[in-house]
């Protein structure tokens, strides 16, 4: 048998177009999907302007994976939007994105993904709580869910340094069970739990409440945020793009199967929301549960065990999906002379990025004993989508900068629909900056910290250049 290739940065070519695209999927499938649309519901308050919120986060989404796939198939490197926001907008750009990146973005998600599985680990074993002090001074400690989530960030991240392929059968394994488990839900929702009170109400008056004025475009807006969220996380595969067989063809694919997928899925998962549950019943789902509301109308009690095993292999399998992913940005930024040199080694056996791995892991920890990262994950909101604007952006100013590239794959329905998404994700960053105010600035200054560095990150290259 053959063995797998190896590239220029010394990374080993072991994933197939299956791989990448469980990694699509797998990173974007975690906990949203079962809770976000109760809060969702509750600001459009609308059954249609739910659904509606669903399909435009579903195009937009679809739109900036498409138009990636362009950068991917010309620059299958290590990184993935690092590289592509560098080449385009200069190394600061790239900087400032692996930066936040590193401090909030893939971090503080994958901590409140480890938190969200133990949270739902406590169904089954109650001593796991957040309540559950095991040592506390003053308002520093460790509580038991913490200790859980942390043992969790650990064990992926090493399971992470035996080799991409062992991440990818990990990554694998739960993508489809995860898959399952939501096509499970999907099933019962649409089939054995119809409920013709909520069908009625639901369906009958579809749009009630919108007011197909600028009213209903600012609800939308707004509200989907959380939809994004869900939805986010598919540009991880771009990190690992140097990993993956034949990349200029296997990543653009990915991306388009991974996200096409993922958003039916999601879809449908509110149709079903909507066809078990009133409007009303989503709304005041207890905890934001939506799923688990919907389920137990169906199962009965034994429904809350069904959609925390569901909810804990879901956000399993996202959590291993951004841990192999996100070393991958750190690893590309430290070869750039951006980031400590050590964070560019490579194991001599494995070629896995494994103090970047550390790296990650003890921060994300960080993260989860300091209780702020769902703070961190509001604030970047705005910064996250305003990433995406500018590498969507990258796409017009590489045809005009670098004509001869090589573009084995170009972004479906360019210029307009690359167009059409910064001009819609430009238009909800201006509603979320005018109605969301608090989630906004704070968010630019996390970037903007960045600069800072960079410049020190500059000046110390130019010193070690001078002194050689």
């Amino acid at each position: 048998m053959a063995r797998p290739a190896t590239t220029d940065a010394g990374l080993i070519q072991g994933l197939g177009l299956l791989d990448a695209t469980a990694l699509v999927m797998g990173s974007m499938i975690g906990s949203g999907i079962f809770i976000v649309s109760a809060d969702i519901a509750r600001q459009v308050n609308s059954p249609g302007l739910l659904i509606m919120t669903w399909v435009v986060t579903a195009l937009l989404t679809l739109i900036a994976a498409l138009s990636y796939g362009e950068l991917a198939a010309a620059m299958p490197h290590a990184g993935g939007q690092y590289v592509y926001l560098r080449e385009a907008f200069g190394p600061l750009c790239g900087f400032l994105y692996g930066w936040t990146l590193l401090l909030v973005i893939q971090t503080g998600t994958i901590a409140a993904v480890a938190v969200a599985f133990a949270k739902f680990a406590g169904v089954f074993l109650p001593w796991i709580a957040a309540d559950h002090w095991l040592l506390r001074l003053g308002p520093i400690g460790v509580n038991t869910q913490q200790l859980v989530a942390i043992a969790v960030l650990v064990f992926l991240s090493w399971i992470n340094t035996r080799g991409v392929r062992t991440g990818a059968l990990v990554q694998n394994i739960f993508t489809f069970t995860k898959t399952a488990a939501l096509l499970g839900l999907i099933g019962l929702g649409l089939v054995a739990g119809r409920n013709a009170e909520a069908i009625a109400r639901n369906f009958g008056e579809f749009w009630r409440g919108a007011a197909w004025d600028f009213t209903s475009v600012r609800l939308v807006g707004v509200a989907m945020v959380g939809a994004l969220f869900s939805s986010d996380a598919w540009n991880n595969v771009t990190f690992a793009a140097a990993e993956i067989r034949n990349p200029r063809r296997n990543v653009p694919l990915a991306l388009a199967i991974g996200v096409s997928v993922v958003s039916a899925l999601y879809l449908a998962c509110n149709f079903a929301y909507l066809t078990v549950l009133p409007l009303e019943a989503i709304q005041q789902a207890p905890e934001d549960r939506v799923a688990t509301a919907a389920a137990q109308r169906i199962l009965g009690p034994a429904a809350v065990y069904a959609m925390a095993a569901a909810i804990m292999i879901s956000t399993f399998g996202c959590a291993n999906g951004m841990i192999l992913a996100g070393a991958r940005v750190y690893f590309a930024m430290a070869r750039d002379g951006l980031l400590f040199a050590s964070l560019a080694r490579l194991d001599p056996v494995r070629r896995t990025p494994n103090f970047s791995l550390a790296v990650q892991c003890l921060w994300a920890c960080a993260l989860t004993l300091s209780g702020t990262y769902s703070d961190l994950l509001d604030y970047v909101i705005f910064a996250v989508l305003l990433f995406y604007i500018l590498t969507i952006a990258g796409v017009f100013v590489l045809r005009r900068k670098r004509p001869e590239m090589n573009r084995p794959y170009r972004a479906w329905g360019y210029p307009v629909l690359p167009a059409v998404y910064i001009a819609l994700a430009g238009l909800i960053e201006i509603l979320l900056l005018v109605y969301k105010p608090r989630y906004t600035w704070p968010g630019l200054i996390i970037v903007l910290l960045g600069a800072p560095f960079y410049a020190l990150w500059q000046r110390r290259a130019r010193d070690a250049s001078g002194a050689a």
